[in-house]
C-alpha cells in the first residue's frame, strides 16, 4: 500500500484512540512492527486558539515516524486552517481527519461520527483540506450514524472526490459506539466503491481475525484499535501473520513488567512524574489484563502514586510468575 512517497509493505496500523495513542505508546507500537502510528484526536480550534495543551499534543519525536496527525472539527475553515498549520511544522508525514468518533461532547459540535449526517459537509471540508496542504490525507470514518442511515458508500464516494487518498472504514454505526460486531460486508462495499486505498478498522485481534478481514474486505490494509492497549506486541504478531511467518511467542509477564516500566518512564520524561503516573494507571491494568493474578495487579496498580510504586508492583508480579 502506498501514500505519496510512503510505501508500507505490512500495511497494519495503529488506529487513533483518545487518551491511548500518545507519543509514548506510539514510540512502542512503531517498535513492534507497527507501519505507522496515528496521533489523538487534535482539535482544529484549539490549534486556531494556540491552546498551550493542545499544541502539546503536536509534540513529536523521530521515533514515532511515519506518523499520521488525526485532526478533528466541523468547519472548513478552522480545518484547513489546521491542516496548514501542521503541514508547516513538518512534524508528521501524514494528516488525518476524523469523522467517527461516538464521543458524545464531539458529536454535539458537529465533529467526529456527526458529520456522517451531514455528507455535503463533509465534501466542503475535505475538499477545503486537500486545498491547505500537499501532503498524503486520510479520513477516517464509521459505516453510518446509526442502522438507518447507513451511507459508508457515499461519504467514502465523496472523500475520494474530494481528493483524499486513502480511507479507513470502522466497521460500526456511531449508535452502536465499540458494541455488537464490525460489518466487514459494508466495509468491502466501500472498497468495491472507490479506486483509493481502504484500510478496514474493527474486531481484529487474532492473525485469524486479520486473514478473515483481508479476505472478506479486500482492504488494503487495516488499523488495530482496542486490541493494541496494553499489548503494543500484536502488532509483531499482525507483521509476521501478514508476511506468513511463524507467529512470535507471546511475551512473558517479565517482559510485560519491563515494558510497564519502560512505558512509564516515557511518560514521566514526557508528561512529569505526577501525569505520567497517574496516566500509566490504566495501561499498566490492560498490559496485565487477563494474566494470573489479574484483580489484584489492577487493585495495586490503580492505588500507584509513583514511580518507585510502579515498580515495587511490577518486581512481585515477576517474582510471583517466576516461582
Amino acid at each position: 500500500m502506498r501514500l505519496g512517497a510512503l510505501d508500507f509493505p505490512v500495511p497494519v496500523f495503529l488506529a487513533p484512540m483518545a487518551g491511548v495513542t500518545d507519543l509514548p505508546f506510539s514510540i512502542l507500537a512503531r517498535e513492534m512492527g507497527c507501519a505507522m502510528v496515528f496521533s489523538e484526536m487534535v482539535s482544529v480550534m484549539g490549534i486556531h486558539f494556540r491552546n498551550e495543551h493542545t499544541l502539546a499534543m503536536l509534540r513529536t519525536v523521530p521515533e514515532e515516524r511515519p506518523l499520521a496527525i488525526q485532526l478533528f472539527g466541523a468547519n472548513a475553515e478552522r480545518v484547513a486552517e489546521a491542516a496548514s498549520y501542521v503541514e508547516s511544522q513538518h512534524i508528521c508525514d501524514v494528516i488525518d481527519f476524523n469523522m467517527g468518533c461516538p464521543a458524545p461532547k464531539i458529536v454535539k459540535n458537529g465533529a467526529g461520527s456527526a458529520l456522517l449526517r451531514e455528507p455535503e459537509r463533509v465534501t466542503e471540508i475535505l475538499t477545503a483540506m486537500r486545498k491547505a496542504t500537499t501532503m498524503p490525507l486520510t479520513a477516517k470514518m464509521r459505516i453510518g450514524f446509526d442502522a438507518e442511515h447507513i451511507n459508508a458508500v457515499e461519504v467514502a464516494k465523496r472523500a475520494e472526490a474530494a481528493g483524499v487518498d486513502a480511507i479507513a472504514v470502522h466497521g460500526r454505526t456511531r449508535e452502536q459506539y465499540y458494541t455488537g460486531h464490525a460489518d466487514w460486508e459494508m466495509i468491502a462495499k466501500v472498497k468495491q466503491a472507490v479506486s483509493i486505498p481502504v484500510i478496514a478498522n474493527g474486531d481484529v485481534r487474532t492473525p485469524e481475525d486479520l486473514a478473515r478481514i483481508r479476505r472478506v474486505t479486500g482492504c488494503d490494509g487495516v488499523m488495530i484499535g482496542r486490541a493494541a492497549q496494553g499489548n503494543p506486541w500484536i502488532f509483531r504478531t499482525m507483521t509476521a501473520a501478514w508476511k506468513g511467518e511463524d507467529i512470535p511467542a507471546p511475551p512473558t509477564m517479565r517482559e510485560r513488567g519491563e515494558l510497564i516500566m519502560r512505558h512509564l518512564d516515557m511518560l514521566i520524561k514526557f508528561k512529569g512524574d505526577y501525569i505520567g503516573s497517574r496516566e500509566m494507571r490504566r495501561h499498566a491494568t490492560w498490559y496485565t489484563k487477563g494474566q494470573t493474578g489479574g484483580a489484584q495487579l489492577r487493585e495495586a496498580f490503580n492505588r500507584a502514586e509513583t514511580r518507585a510504586d510502579f515498580a515495587a508492583i511490577v518486581e512481585k508480579m515477576i517474582e510471583k510468575s517466576e516461582e
